[in-house]
């Protein structure tokens, strides 16, 4: 009985650790590339250094956050104030920022993206700021904002 729980727990645990393991993209060339091969809307966190990190801490952690994403949209991270990134970069970043019309960060923006003859451009499907509760009504918002005919 101890050996069979144990091995629950394992199997359990691991599944929780590779569930929170995400992937965010950097740059939007990559993210509007793998949204139009997987067919996926981008989510695209606008953040600076120095912002709140209650969305990080109280969503993004989350085993159903992670599962969700997974299923559901391709993870975009736009740190404007990160010095890896180049100014030609930033620049984008932050024209991309002004054009969904954020104005408080951190800030989540629900896109689809697409290239066409060499030119992206992105269908703004939705925001959402960090509201408190936890994962599960921050999904159901973002349920709403990609599936709104349910």
């Amino acid at each position: 009985m101890t050996k069979k729980l144990l091995i629950l727990l394992f199997f359990l645990g691991s599944f929780l650790l590779h569930a929170q393991n995400l992937v965010w993209k950097t740059t939007m060339t990559d993210a509007v590339a793998a949204g139009m091969e997987q067919k996926k809307p981008l989510l695209i966190y606008f953040t600076i250094e120095g912002a709140p990190q209650k969305i990080q801490t109280e969503i993004f952690n989350t085993p159903d956050f992670a599962v969700w994403s997974r299923d559901n949209v391709i993870l975009v991270k736009l740190d404007l104030s990160d010095p890896k990134i180049s100014d030609a970069e930033r620049e984008q970043n932050v024209k991309l920022k002004g054009a969904f019309g954020v104005d408080e960060l951190p800030q989540v923006c629900f896109t689809i993206g697409s290239v066409r003859r060499e030119k992206t451009t992105f269908n703004l499907l939705g925001k959402l700021p960090y509201r408190p509760g936890g994962a599960i009504p921050w999904l159901k918002q973002s349920n709403l904002i990609l599936n709104p005919e349910q």
